[in-house]
């Protein structure tokens, strides 16, 4: 007889459809985190947000919130929803909507966002291309650029019959 009198098989059952119950509902927000002192060579996508106090060697990938930590580093591309950088990235940074550089980030590479907020004292070395993505696109084609495959494909000229 297990505690509070349920037998042991019952109370077994009650914690599996508990736990089907938790893994079928929405929690609090995810973060996954590098710790210092560790290294991730390749190529990290991550559905929910990471916060890198190590080192990451590839592509990291976000669909949430990637937050850089002073001790972090990212030496490669990084793309994210939203980034909050205080560590140090030489690379690509391509961010759907805002980036912030605190003070004491630093960037070697080439800056891709709609808004950037950049802190006394952060360092960035590249180029930056600013706006909505939508804005854009449509700059790009109105240059002659060919649209990106994706669903959101911008057509010009009558539609297709």
């Amino acid at each position: 007889m297990a505690l509070f009198g349920q037998s042991k098989n019952t109370s077994e059952k009650t914690n599996t459809q508990t736990m089907a119950r938790q893994l079928n509902t929405p929690g609090p927000a995810q973060v996954n985190m590098i710790g210092e002192g560790t290294v991730f060579e390749g190529t990290l996508r991550a559905h929910s947000d990471v916060r890198v106090s190590g080192r990451v060697v590839g592509k990291l990938i976000v669909e949430g919130k990637a937050i850089l930590a002073q001790e972090g580093a990212v030496e490669g591309e990084l793309k994210a929803t939203n980034a909050d950088v205080a560590g140090f990235v030489k690379g690509q940074i391509h961010v759907e909507e805002r980036l912030v550089l605190k003070g004491s980030a630093r960037v070697e590479g080439d800056i891709v966002v709609a808004r950037l907020v950049m802190e006394e004292g952060a360092s960035f070395n590249g180029s930056c291309k600013m706006g909505h993505l939508e804005e854009r696109r449509a700059a790009a084609l109105k240059a002659g650029a060919k649209p990106a495959g994706d669903s959101r494909k911008l057509h010009v000229g009558s539609p297709a019959k």
